[in-house]
């Protein structure tokens, strides 16, 4: 290791010495070199100049897995990065965070030297600059241009627990504590591991050694070329070399040393791991992954037509990991609980989840790392389009789920509620409006993967997928191993567009610039009277002066039916307002626009059709296509908020539910309903209501209760989902049948907890009504359950059911857990407290937890713990009232000085959905409680 050392007083001495003895130097020489100029020096901004590019790393690390005398966990490495000068400068700034170096003979932090015995200038100084995450060397005189030269670093720094860099996760095995060096490179992690140019476009080929414990394995992004037994310092070690990768981003680096064991396929050159604890993987638990993915794989290099770069295909399951995976080329990362699947005890959920998820991080490795955008205002494009085609590769895997559909509940409704929020931004900003590591975190939402996904739905649907395809692998060969910015995407599916004669009423980029460049979505009104079509922004508050350079109009295809004839061809909407004659109706003839929901946009029609509509649903539901039964209760509740139409109709289009089987209808009811429940369950509205939904329930649970029964589910994949909203809406409205049901199941479970005859799929809902509906007992059987569990999937389920409780006692105390890692991982933090504030007698108790713990959460558990925006949205998602909008005025006076990082465009939504939630109850809460208690109840007899 040369010249590398743990941290000691000494090491920290010397390098505390070493940067006070520059302070005047670099005060004085910052003088010299600004003058008379009021620009700042260049260390000072977020962004790396483009003087120097880097082409490759050798990099040695060395995780120390047991704590040092002072309890800290430790890496020591060493660093040379070859780069090219391509603007000559007397400046070099690579990026540095949090580590600590060791100080050579020439007293600086790093030496510059350059091949083939070429001048190097000396450096002047060097220090650490901790604002901008820079270690910064300034040299005597000037780099040459077109020569390339190295600097070599050595350095230690920390492995925490914070799920950020290369960091420790650990987990228990046969009764002893086992720890996992790990790492999470990803946006701006990989500076906290070694120093390097840490953005996307400053791609370099990463020769990387790690110098591991005997009897342990190393990975990284390359397979493993010499494995060698040593010692090093008096200490037996193994040092494991990789292949070099491909060139690539930093942020793609990855690096584990675990004890764990594998399972392996080939696929054609490809060779294909699966990496867990050694348990789950002799339990079986590796093995549904392992099934995937080959045909993944296969599926995209076909999709794709270039076949995939690299040698190996791992995927690994760590204990702790913030997200819910991550794209390392060729050692993908995932929570254990995203690749792990038991089928004796994982719900089909669990199933689906790991299907989607393999399918996402694996359309990556063609689109993300092999082409890569160049800088984080674009992250949708790479985000969103992974998000898109894991459908595509899922539905490859498992054809018979048809979980090409759930796209619209799992992302388009989804975003559709942020996106409604004049506090919403558009998928792509000016590059230079995203520069510090905070704003980059905020891109990671549901606007860039949910709104992404939904808009390249769109595109592929308008140009047909075999043209959107053949774009696409022009825009990938063209670009292999590069950086791209959107437009060039646009561009090369234009080509396409021309090669296959495709008419458009524009290019391709002019069409979606209005729907990327802008913020939002239309609503699209159809009258039927006259033919007329408009189109208009949607925005759920009052509409605030927003400006965008397309006015908010945009260029719409309109796919739509009438009465029981789809049309062939969409029909656009290019202006504000237009005619089509062809969408006036006659007598009983309905218009049904946005067929399968292809297009981002809502639809509103006259009321005339309206009615025709409604009717049709309570006539005969079938005649309307799937898909669309979901979006006309989608867009009247969301019409309803925004106004646009009374509540009241809204829920009109539930009532013909009662004779509705299919989940993906069921399910966008549901989740409308859950802002009626946020809004109203501690007003007098919530007894008529549960008594509405509690009759409307009852026959879907019937079914089920007569065509499955509790101890088996059915064969289809949603139709299994759809059992489980029967039991959830069953019991939480209060239907006596289904709670004796569930109390029955879990009090023999508690009786004999080694035999669970809940269905794995039944789990998750059965638990929470037991727990919902029992006392401390219950609770306390779940928590020991929770901490006994060896399946991350069970551990999951356990955790929801117990933020279920009634007892606020139990509540607190579990709200207390999630600042103890000992008792609740970190990752799982943000989704036990937002979901104990979804339950209406824990939502008060989550958000004064949050406000009085916000400076130790923000400031000692940082980015790689907590979900700061989805914490915030989900501790306020309940504010209604003018004492709850002047809390969040309290909290972000009283945090302001700490700050809000990732969670500020998060806070400002929380005031819009406030104030629009104030103004919804003020004229609503009456017209819909006289709704409820006007609606015939045939099943009340069954409530408890």
């Amino acid at each position: 290791m040369g010249t590398c050392c743990p941290v000691s007083k000494w090491c920290t001495i010397s390098v505390v010495l070493a940067l006070v003895s520059v302070a005047t130097i670099v005060t004085l020489w910052t003088l010299s070199l600004t003058g008379n100029d009021a620009s700042p020096p260049p260390w000072t901004s977020y962004r790396l100049p483009t003087t120097l590019m880097p082409l490759q790393y050798n990099v040695t690390l060395w995780p120390r897995l047991t704590p040092d005398p002072n309890g800290l966990y430790l890496f020591t490495g060493n660093s040379t990065v070859e780069f090219e000068c391509v603007e000559e400068t007397d400046l070099i700034l690579i990026h540095s965070n949090r580590l600590n170096y060791t100080v050579p003979e020439n007293k600086h932090l790093g030496v510059v030297s350059a091949p083939d015995g070429v001048f190097v200038p000396g450096v002047r100084s060097s220090w650490l600059e901790g604002s901008t995450q820079y270690l910064v060397l300034q040299l005597y005189s000037k780099l040459a241009r077109g020569q390339r030269y190295r600097l070599y670093t050595a350095f230690t720094g920390e492995l925490a627990d914070d799920l950020a860099g290369f960091y420790r996760s650990e987990y228990s095995e046969d009764g002893l504590k086992k720890i996992v060096a790990t790492s999470q490179m990803h946006p701006t992690h990989a500076r906290k591991t070694f120093p390097c140019f840490d953005e996307p476009a400053m791609k370099a080929v990463f020769h990387i050694t790690l110098i591991h414990p005997r009897g342990t394995t190393a990975l990284s992004n390359g397979l493993e070329t010499n494995i060698t037994d040593t010692r090093i310092n008096g200490v037996d070690v193994t040092r494991t070399t990789f292949e070099p990768t491909k060139s690539m981003s930093s942020y793609l680096l990855a690096l584990v040393v675990c004890d764990y064991s594998h399972l392996m396929a080939q696929q054609g050159d490809t060779l294909i791991r699966i990496w867990a604890r050694r348990r789950a993987i002799e339990e079986g638990h590796g093995d549904y992954a392992l099934s995937l993915t080959g045909p993944i794989l296969n599926f995209f290099q076909e999709y794709y037509n270039i076949t995939y770069p690299l040698s190996k295909s791992d995927q690994i399951a760590l204990p702790d990991f913030y997200f819910g995976a991550m794209e390392n080329w060729g050692l993908v990362t995932y929570r254990e609980t995203n690749l792990l699947y038991d089928p004796l005890t994982s719900s089909n959920r669990n199933r689906e989840t790991t299907a989607t998820i393999i399918a996402h991080e694996l359309a990556h490795m063609w689109f993300g790392n092999l082409v890569t955008l160049k800088w984080w205002n674009e992250v949708w494009l790479n985000e969103g389009f992974a998000s898109y085609v894991a459908y595509l590769g899922a539905d490859k895997a498992e054809p018979s789920w048809n979980v090409k559909d759930l796209i619209v509940l799992d992302d388009i409704h989804r975003v559709f509620a942020v996106d409604a929020l004049a506090s919403s931004h558009p998928l792509s900003s000016p590059e230079d409006s995203i520069v510090l590591p905070h704003q980059i975190g905020e891109q990671f939402d549901a606007i860039s993967y949910s709104k992404g996904a939904a808009v390249l739905r769109m595109l592929s649907d308008m140009l047909s997928e075999k043209v959107f395809v053949q774009g696409l692998s022009s825009y990938l060969n063209h670009f292999a191993y590069g950086n791209t910015v959107g437009t060039d995407l646009w561009e090369h599916l234009q080509m396409a567009v021309k090669l296959n004669g495709v008419v458009l009423p524009g290019t391709v980029q002019d069409i979606m610039n209005r729907w990327v460049l802008q913020m939002g979505f239309p609503v699209v009104t159809v009258d039927t009277t006259t033919g007329t079509v408009s189109q208009e922004h949607f925005l759920l508050g009052p509409e605030p002066n927003l400006t965008s350079p397309y006015n908010y109009e945009w260029l719409i295809p309109i796919r739509w039916m009438k009465s029981n004839e789809v049309q062939k061809d969409p029909w656009w909407l290019m202006k504000n307002t237009e005619v089509n004659i062809d969408m006036k109706t006659a007598g009983d003839e309905w218009v049904l626009a946005n067929i399968n929901v292809t297009g981002y946009y809502r639809v509103h029609y006259d009321q005339g059709n309206w009615d025709k509509l409604i009717s049709q649903l309570r006539a005969d539901h079938q005649a309307i296509p799937l898909i669309n039964r979901a979006q006309l209760v989608d867009d009247a509740f969301n019409l309803a908020r925004a106004d646009i139409v009374p509540s009241t109709q809204a829920l009109q289009t539930t009532v013909y539910l009662s004779a509705e089987r299919e989940y993906i209808p069921w399910q966008s009811a549901l989740n409308n309903m859950q802002y009626y429940y946020l809004m109203l369950d501690r007003t007098d509205v919530y007894g008529p209501m549960q008594d509405y939904m509690r009759s409307l329930v009852t026959p879907l649970y019937l079914h089920f209760n007569a065509t499955s029964g509790w101890t088996n589910v059915p064969e289809g994949h949603t139709d299994q989902y759809n059992q489980v909203n029967a039991v959830r809406l069953a019991c939480s409205t209060g239907l006596k049948e289904c709670q004796n049901l569930t109390t029955s199941l879990f009090r023999q479970w508690m009786d004999n907890a080694t035999h669970n005859t809940i269905h794995p799929n039944l789990r998750s809902a059965m638990y929470c009504s037991a727990v919902a509906a029992g006392g401390a007992a219950e609770w306390e059987f779940g928590w020991y359950q929770f901490k006994n569990a060896t399946l991350a999937s069970d551990a999951s389920q356990l955790l929801s059911a117990l933020t279920c409780t009634m007892n606020k006692t139990l509540l607190e105390r579990f709200l207390s857990y999630t600042l103890q890692p000992a008792m609740i991982r970190k990752q799982d933090a943000t989704a036990i407290i937002t979901s104990i504030a979804s339950n209406r007698e824990g939502h008060g108790l989550a958000w004064d937890f949050v406000s009085d713990n916000w400076n130790y959460i923000f400031t000692q558990y940082g980015v790689g713990s907590f979900n700061f925006a989805a914490l915030i949205s989900g501790v306020t998602t309940r504010f209604s009232t003018m004492a709850e909008l002047q809390q969040l005025v309290e909290f972000k006076q009283k945090h302001a000085a700490t700050g809000f990082g990732s969670a500020e465009l998060a806070l400002e939504q929380a005031f819009e959905r406030t104030k629009a939630n104030i103004l919804w109850l003020q004229q609503n809460k009456y017209d819909v409680l006289q709704w409820f208690s006007n609606q015939t109840l045939p099943h009340q007899h069954r409530t408890v």
